[in-house]
């Protein structure tokens, strides 16, 4: 089947997206496949049925080839980016706990280094060794907004001069978010050594129509669904906090256009804009107008998360109001698009693997 494709391919390259089958990278992948790119796609194990199942139902998937990797293994990712020109690294997500269920917030900065920071600053790494390697020229990573918090906060921060402190988030036990920080200025200082256009999209906050099942099992997909089934919301009182979002799929948009752009690199919100909890639940309710609402809050709201979005305009790409996004959402999820692909009762793994096959 390679070899076959490489003959189909002649002097084309592919795009290798690490974590096809994640929420972020999955939706890469789609996008991609849609624009007519070949991708080669890394998970940790190709063989498991219930994510690769998905992703060979997307359009144009037969230029889709899978492999296995572990970012721990450099080697892993020899063959997934040989004859590629750019890698989209979207493997890194957040944990919270350690090997032995530590929560991280309980951990001390030893612990939070070893067992949360240092794996995936050092799995990113890998990737881009490996990047050099093959002399690909073009990097993308998926990190976070939670690298661009400064303190004092400002008004408007924007992704050049606005970063975390790591050392502030590690005191404040929030190894998690120091993660993104730390892992964002390696990556940068590698790539500025190594001559390799780097760009790093921070998004939160996502919503739209996801790839697999199991991302339904993550918010803001767990609480609407609940809200359209009748239960309740998110929270028992509407936070005095504001949040942060945007469509999966104008995020792969944005992705896919600083790869294009041979211009294009550095730091790049990934999210529509900020809006406060108090508006995000009205917003819901219009569209489920017999929701049960979170009590209300009595304090002066506060004012959502600014954004300077100049760098992110420049990309071109258009993306949807919240109001767009979040009713493209519920309208998607009220369809039932995707079964969950958990064990039923009384049903065993050899079970499950027959049951995805008939679907």
């Amino acid at each position: 089947h390679y070899p076959l494709r490489r003959q189909r391919q002649m002097c084309i390259r592919d795009r290798c997206v690490i974590g096809a089958s994640g929420l972020v990278g999955s939706s890469i992948v789609r996008l991609a496949l849609e624009k007519g790119y070949f991708v080669n796609g890394t998970l940790r194990d190709k063989s498991d049925i219930s994510k690769v199942k998905y992703l060979t139902k997307l359009k144009n998937s037969h230029n889709l080839y899978l492999f296995d990797a572990n970012m721990d293994n450099e080697k892993d990712f020899i063959s997934p980016l040989q004859d590629t020109d750019a890698v989209f690294i979207a493997c890194l997500t957040p944990t919270y706990k350690g090997k032995d269920g530590t929560p991280a917030k309980e951990m001390d900065d030893e612990r939070g280094y070893k067992e949360i920071i240092n794996p995936t600053v050092d799995g990113c790494l890998n990737i881009i060794k490996t990047a050099k390697y093959h002399n690909i020229k073009n990097v993308v990573i998926c990190s976070s907004t939670s690298s661009t918090n400064p303190v004092p906060p400002v008004k408007f921060k924007n992704e050049i001069d606005h970063w975390s402190d790591e050392k502030e988030q590690c005191r404040s036990k929030k190894y998690t978010s120091a993660t993104k920080t730390v892992m964002e200025k390696a990556a940068i200082k590698y790539c500025e050594e190594n001559d390799i256009r780097l760009s790093i999209i921070l998004p939160t906050g996502l919503y739209g129509d996801p790839v697999l099942p199991s991302h339904l099992n993550h918010n803001p997909f767990i609480w609407l669904k609940r809200v359209i089934e009748g239960g309740n919301p998110r929270h028992e009182k509407i936070p005095n906090d504001s949040a942060s979002m945007i469509h999966l799929r104008d995020l792969a948009k944005i992705f896919l256009a600083v790869y294009e752009n041979p211009n294009a690199s550095g730091r790049y919100f990934g999210v529509y804009k900020s809006l406060h909890w108090y508006d995000i639940y009205n917003e819901c309710r219009k569209l489920i107008p017999n929701m049960n609402m979170p009590i209300t809050f009595s304090d002066k709201p506060v004012e959502p998360t600014g954004f300077d979005f100049t760098r992110r305009d420049s990309l071109k790409v258009h993306i949807r109001d919240f109001s767009t996004t979040l009713k493209e959402t519920i309208n998607w999820l009220k369809t039932k698009p995707v079964s969950y692909t958990h064990l039923r009762a009384h049903e065993t793994e050899a079970d499950l693997v027959c049951r995805l096959l008939l679907e």
